[in-house]
């Protein structure tokens, strides 16, 4: 009550804020590095046969993905009553300031913006994307959604290392080159890597209220020590794809990610996983600037 209150359209400001600034939240604006990321390495890494046209096209599938995730997830959980007494940042549903079916909705506007974006890749490249796509579809609903959810049996993790890491990654290197490497493999799986480590942080947070609501996530099977020690694994097998996949002179680049993983070590010690989580996505996207960089100095 106290969030449906929140946003009573007192004035016009309010009205704006109540048909705008919770679908903003709704987006979750700090999981979309888990999206941007992966395009932007493998485009990278594509070099002289980067298009623009498929970049974007690409870039706007990862988004629209992302984001239907957030709302598929939203409304899963809302209506099964997960989110009735989450720890982290509000939810549309749980917190009835959008309803159900309007965030369901939203869901599916995302997942149709993606499909379309993905239909011009198909066409234009290969109809083979045709069934990726389905797949990633079907796997970002089954997330949360339907009436077995693996993220309620501890596989979100794999699934979020295999469509955010190599689907991502991979996929957009052969939209660009319609070939796929050892390395660009390597690659997908330093993103999809990163990604985990975004998703542990969630559920390492979640943990007590995950175990009330029956949601068994891997970190409430295995724990919040063993969860973080491997987030840190995760990390750490990232920086050596790093290492194996950059040339010589670039690996310089590896030392502007020190500040990030003293920040990272301290908020997660400090068990601010909030300011961990937030930490964690400045991560990601450093870690894929700098890998990009890395990438394109080696054509050289």
């Amino acid at each position: 009550m106290i969030a449906r209150r929140s946003y009573a359209p007192s004035n016009r400001k309010r009205v704006g804020d109540l048909t705008i600034k919770p679908w903003l939240l709704g987006i979750r604006p700090k999981t979309l590095p888990a999206a941007i990321a992966p395009v932007m390495v493998a485009s990278a890494y594509a070099g002289d046969s980067f298009s623009f046209t498929h970049g974007l096209a690409a870039l706007i599938v990862a988004l629209s993905l992302q984001i239907a995730v957030n709302f598929a997830n939203d409304y899963s959980d809302g209506v099964r009553g997960t989110d009735k007494n989450r720890v982290g940042p509000m939810r549309l549903v749980a917190s009835g300031i959008k309803s159900a079916a309007s965030v369901k909705r939203a869901a599916y506007i995302s997942f149709f913006v993606a499909m379309i974006a993905g239909s011009y890749l198909a066409l234009t490249v290969s109809p083979w994307l045709f069934i990726v796509g389905v797949i990633a579809i079907i796997a970002a609903w089954g997330y949360t959604g339907g009436r077995n959810p693996y993220g309620y049996r501890g596989l979100g993790e794999i699934s979020v290392f295999i469509f955010f890491g190599l689907v991502a990654t991979v996929g957009t290197y052969y939209i660009h080159t319609t070939t796929i490497d050892l390395r660009i493999v390597l690659i997908g799986s330093a993103m999809g890597a990163i990604a985990c480590c975004i998703l542990l942080l969630n559920n390492i947070r979640d943990i007590e209220t995950d175990i009330t609501a029956g949601k068994r996530t891997l970190s409430v099977r295995i724990g919040k020590k063993r969860s973080i020690t491997l987030y840190w694994s995760l990390i750490t097998l990232s920086l050596f794809i790093f290492v194996t996949t950059s040339s010589f002179p670039s690996l310089l680049l590896l030392f502007f990610l020190i500040p990030q993983l003293l920040q990272l070590r301290k908020v997660i010690a400090s068990d601010e996983l909030i300011k961990a989580l937030e930490a964690t996505g400045k991560f990601q996207i450093l870690f894929a600037l700098l890998l990009s960089l890395a990438l394109l100095l080696s054509f050289r």
